[in-house]
C-alpha cells in the first residue's frame, strides 16, 4: 500500500507541490485531481520516487526508504520527463525503454517479439505521438510492466490526450483490478470523470486551514467597562 501524509515540495516562491495526503493500494485506481500541470507532474515524480520532497511522509508498504520505492513503481508518459519523444517510432520506442529494465528482469527481451506477444505489431511502424489516446495509453503502461517488479503504477495527466474518460479509464481500471497482477495505481488528471464512484484525490487537501483572524476589540466599548 501507498501511504501519504502531507507530502509537500517547495518551489523557488511558491509550493511546486502543496501539502497532500492520500492512500492507494494493491487492486485499486485513485485518481488525483489537480488544475496545474505543473503540480500533478510533480505529484507523479514525487510518489514514483523521482522527486524528492520537502516534506512528508512516503511509504510503500510499510518502508520509507526512497531507493525501495522506485524500484517498485514505474511513472507513466509524464510531460517533459519520460513522455515519447516526437521523432520515435513505436518500434524504436519498444527498445529504448525495454533496455531500460534491468538485465536480471528483462532476460532475453526483444522489441520484435516483445510487440508481436503484447498486439502491438499493427503500429510498430506509426511515430509515437500520432497513436490514438487509448492505443498510447495501452502501450506504454504494457511497456511500464514489462518490469515485473513494477507494484505501483503511477500515470501522469492520462486525460490530456483526450476528453473522453473512454480512450483511458478503462485500462486503468483493467491494470488495477487484474487478480492475476494486483497492481495499485494512481493517475493524475484535470478532473474526476463524471460518474466516478472509485478513491478520489485532490492536490492540497492537506494544505493547513487559515487561522481564525484574532477578534478586534472596540476601544470604547472597553473604556465603557
Amino acid at each position: 500500500m501507498l501511504c501519504v501524509q502531507q507530502l509537500h515540495v517547495k518551489g523557488r516562491r511558491d509550493y511546486l507541490l502543496p501539502p497532500t495526503s492520500l492512500q492507494a493500494a494493491r487492486g485499486e485506481l485513485l485518481l488525483v485531481t489537480g488544475q496545474r500541470q505543473d503540480q500533478r507532474t510533480a505529484l507523479a515524480l514525487t510518489l514514483s520516487g523521482r522527486m524528492e520532497p520537502s516534506a512528508g511522509t512516503l511509504e510503500w508498504d510499510g518502508g520509507t526508504r526512497i531507493k525501495q520505492l522506485r524500484q517498485a513503481s514505474a511513472v507513466v508518459d509524464s510531460p517533459g520527463v519520460n513522455e515519447p519523444e516526437q521523432h520515435l517510432s513505436v518500434r524504436d520506442l519498444v527498445t529504448e525503454d525495454l533496455a531500460l529494465i534491468p538485465r536480471r528482469y528483462r532476460g532475453a527481451l526483444l522489441s520484435t517479439p516483445w510487440l508481436k506477444v503484447n498486439r502491438f505489431e499493427d503500429i510498430a511502424g506509426r511515430w509515437a505521438e500520432e497513436l490514438p489516446a487509448d492505443r498510447r495509453l495501452e502501450l506504454l503502461t504494457a511497456l511500464a510492466l514489462a518490469n515485473p517488479h513494477t507494484d505501483l503504477l503511477v500515470v501522469d495527466s492520462p486525460d490530456r490526450h483526450s476528453g473522453d474518460p473512454a480512450d483511458w479509464l478503462p485500462r486503468l481500471q483493467e491494470l488495477a483490478y487484474d487478480a492475476g497482477r494486483p497492481l495499485a495505481v494512481v493517475a493524475t488528471v484535470g478532473s474526476v470523470p463524471p460518474g466516478w464512484t472509485g478513491p478520489a484525490g485532490e492536490i492540497g487537501n492537506a494544505v493547513p486551514a487559515p487561522e481564525p483572524a484574532a477578534a478586534h476589540q472596540d476601544p470604547e466599548t472597553e473604556e465603557a467597562r
